[in-house]
Parts: structure tokens; sequence; C-alpha cells
């Protein structure tokens, strides 16, 4: 992990309600892993500074680095994102972070998210993708609704297994499925082969998703957790 340097923001988009994809430019920045997170700072002209961790949505080998954000209520640095931050602008980041929950095809895997909790998934999936290797991660995403489910069309494409817990949905063979989150008998086959698991979201969602994990074949010792709260 390098010390703090500016980046430059070169992309602001809003892809669904109350999320912000945020894409930097980072000048000689270490590659690091798929899972992990960087720090961001914002310094007023005072000297004051706020600083929140946010994981990455980029696999290592993108040139640039991309956050998903989640608008957190009065939150001091993601309402700044949300709000205020527009191309060209610098930020302070420091990274890349963490080696516990980071995965790059060392065994087959599982990760069941929810929510923002599919960023750090999806630099996995990015990273499976490029290297041919998306046979051995296998993914589960949950949302309340399409639209409230980050980047459900690159989902879609990868063949995650996609439960909506508040509209129905009809998948890409034609087959509906019901509202509601995912099934036992649904995750079991999805576990098969798999050495190890990622789980990722809010402290409820996590405490679910490993319990269903379980039911479905999932030894304990195997699932790596992360979790999140609702600072911002």
């Amino acid at each position: 992990m390098s010390g703090w340097q500016l980046a430059t923001v070169t992309d602001v988009l809003h892809p669904a309600p109350g999320f912000v994809r945020v894409r930097l430019d980072v000048p000689d920045r270490s590659s690091g892993l798929p899972g992990q997170h960087y720090v961001v700072r914002l310094r007023a002209e005072d000297g004051y500074t706020a600083q929140r961790s946010y994981s990455l949505a980029s696999d290592p080998e993108d040139p640039q680095i991309e956050l998903l954000v989640e608008q957190m209520p009065d939150g001091e640095v993601s309402g700044h994102l949300h709000q205020v931050l527009k191309p060209g602008d610098q930020v302070e980041v420091r990274g890349p972070v963490g080696r516990w929950f980071t995965w790059s095809g060392e065994e087959p895997a599982i990760a069941m998210a929810g929510g923002s909790g599919l960023v750090p998934i999806i630099a996995m999936m990015r990273w499976a993708v490029r290297h041919g290797r998306t046979d051995d991660l296998r993914v589960v995403a949950v949302g309340r609704t399409w639209e409230l489910l980050p980047y459900a069309e690159e989902l879609e494409a990868y063949g995650a297994f996609i439960a909506l817990t508040q509209e129905n949905r009809i998948d890409a063979t034609g087959v509906e499925r019901v509202s509601a989150p995912p099934y036992p008998d649904e995750v079991t086959p999805l576990v098969e082969g798999t050495e190890r698991a990622y789980v990722c979201g809010s402290v409820g969602f996590v405490s679910y998703a490993s319990r269903l994990l379980g039911e479905s074949g999932v030894r304990a010792d195997t699932i790596r957790v992360e979790q999140f709260g609702a600072t911002g």
C-alpha cells in the first residue's frame, strides 16, 4: 500500500438511485488484488479533512480505479461524491488496502453479496473474465429490485444467480422467479466444487448469507466476510 496520492476524477455517473460510480486516474498506483479497497480523503480549504474506505469495482489491470458509492443519510464523504464531485476534480486516495477479502483464482469460490456489498465481487468477476477463469467464481447477487441492483446488467452477462426480494424477475432463459431471497436449493448446486466463499453486505445480510451458505454445504471456516455499517 502506498501513501496518500492525488487522484483525478475522470468520470462520474449515477447508474441507479442512491449510487454514484466514480472513476479515478491514480498516477503510478500499485495494482493490488481483486477485493481490496481504497481510502478516499476530502480536504476543505480550512484544512478540515474527512475520509472513508470504499471497495474497488475495478480489477487490478484496469488502468484506472472505479468506486461505486452508496449515499448514506447525512454522509459527509458520500454526500460530496454524489452531489459535488465532477470530472477534473482531485481527491486524495490511499491504497490498495486489505488482503483478507481478496480472490485471484487461488481456488474455486462462490461469492454472495447484496447491495453495495457487490462492489468487491464485481472486481473479482472482472478479473475472472479478463483471465478466462469465470468457471472458478460463482456469484449470487441479491437486490431489492433490478433498478437498485448495482451492476445488474454486468452480473446477468456474467451468469450470476440473481435474486430480487421486492419484484419478480424473468431471467435470460425466460424463467420467472418470484421475489424472494435465495433458497438453499438454489444455492446448493453453485456451492459444489468450491473451496472458499465470500460474503459481503450489511450486518444483517452477512448473517443471513453465512447461514444460507452453511445450509447449502459450505464449511464455516472457508467463509470470508466483509460487512459494513451506515457510515458515509
